[in-house]
């Protein structure tokens, strides 16, 4: 499962797909915690040194994850 980078780097859709729905859970739940110290970081200090594309490509996989889990409840 190509879930590693998920917080810098786009998850593929296949991978995802092959994955169990508790992982897709578990990488969700990672991710939302993620993004918001991100944010919590972002409000309170300069963060403009990292990758400013972290945030974004933290809400793409966030709805990936999102829409392979919708799917799958609609099966």
């Amino acid at each position: 499962m190509a879930l590693k980078d998920a917080e810098t780097k786009p998850l593929d859709p296949q991978a995802l797909r092959e994955a169990s729905e508790q992982e897709l859970r578990e990488e969700l739940a990672r991710l939302e915690e993620a993004q918001f110290r991100l944010r919590v970081r972002a409000a309170t200090e300069d963060i403009s040194a990292e990758n400013p594309m972290r945030i974004r490509t933290m809400l793409r996989n966030i709805a990936r994850l999102q829409t392979i889990l919708r799917e799958r409840a609609q099966r």
